[in-house]
């Protein structure tokens, strides 16, 4: 238990460096990022160059609480995009209409040019937009490989008439077996690889739903909430994940409270307050954005300018 601990703490060690030298010299990825954004102006609702998402009057109330009311608002493609807001401000709410979680009262939202409103998650996940959640979907009683392979899509042996003839469908299953195996090898599972999946930690569940989530191969993955119940030493791991993500061209989609996790990863912030979109710009633009720090602190808790403080 000791050595898998110290081997744990060693990768650990090893992606924390990565990572600093990542802040101090940004990758390839996030510079194109930075350059495909570089003419968008912070504004609410601004259109994209390449957006991947888009929606449009999305709206969902609960009893007399208007939850979204988002009225326009655009991803770009290629980017690690964070949404951000007080509690209740309808950042979850939204992720789970866009993702065919829950049914909007209106609006209408597309996916790589297609219109994808209403339709149920698995389809929607089918397209290769795949979403994670803060409390994590493992099946406990299975093993964390197992959990991976079932990310899989379009399995013949999962069909009733197919499933007893197992010639028909075992090649398939190798395949997904191979795949999974690579998946828990890059997301540093392979110790924990035929161990239940109730018995791995908080951040290492995070991985896990990460890893199968990139079963379908996505385009796009929101994850919400990524941080939430993660011991502080993994996650730079999981940043460096999700960093490497984007470097590869998958669309980054996260929901997150830690401000320091937002600034340092995020290429784009997309800021709720009250269901709707009081914000978006780059980190910098969203530091110094007066409604933002109105939403976060109230207006008479402000923070002070450079004259206050000198005072």
């Amino acid at each position: 238990m000791s050595d898998e601990l110290s081997n744990d703490a060693v990768v650990e060690s090893r992606e924390e460096i990565v990572a600093t030298d990542t802040e101090q010299h940004p990758s390839a990825g996030a510079e194109r990022a930075a350059a495909a954004l570089a003419g968008v102006a912070p504004e609410p609702g601004v259109a994209k160059p390449d957006a991947i998402l888009v929606a449009d009057d999305v709206s969902k109330s609960f009893g007399g609480v208007r939850a979204v009311r988002v009225d326009h608002l655009e991803v770009q493609r290629g980017t690690i995009t964070a949404l951000i807001g007080p509690n209740g401000a309808g950042k979850s709410t939204f992720f789970n209409l866009v993702s065919g979680f829950d049914k909007p009262d209106s609006g209408t939202w597309s996916f790589d040019g297609t219109d994808i409103s209403g339709a149920p998650a698995y389809r929607i996940a089918r397209r290769g937009m795949v979403r994670t959640f803060q409390l994590t979907k493992a099946l406990m009683r299975l093993t964390v490989l197992e959990n991976v392979m079932l990310g899989a899509t379009e399995q013949r042996g999962e069909r009733m008439l197919a499933a007893p003839l197992r010639w028909v469908w075992k090649g398939q299953e190798d395949d997904v077996e191979e795949k999974a195996r690579a998946l828990v090898e890059r997301f540093r599972l392979s110790h924990m690889a035929h161990e239940f999946a109730g018995i791995c930690s908080g951040g290492q569940r995070k991985l896990l739903e990460m890893a199968r989530a990139m079963m379908v191969d996505p385009a796009m993955i929101m994850l919400d909430e990524p941080m939430a119940g993660v011991n502080p030493a993994l996650v730079q791991s999981l940043l460096g994940h999700i960093q490497r993500l984007r470097d590869e061209g998958t669309t980054i989609v996260l929901v997150e409270h830690d401000m320091d996790v937002i600034m340092s990863i995020s290429d784009w912030i997309v800021v709720f307050a009250e269901g709707a979109v009081i914000a978006e710009g780059r980190p910098d633009d969203i530091r110094t954005n007066e409604k933002v720090i109105e939403a976060y602190l109230g207006k008479r808790r402000a923070l002070p300018t450079a004259q206050e403080n000198d005072a």
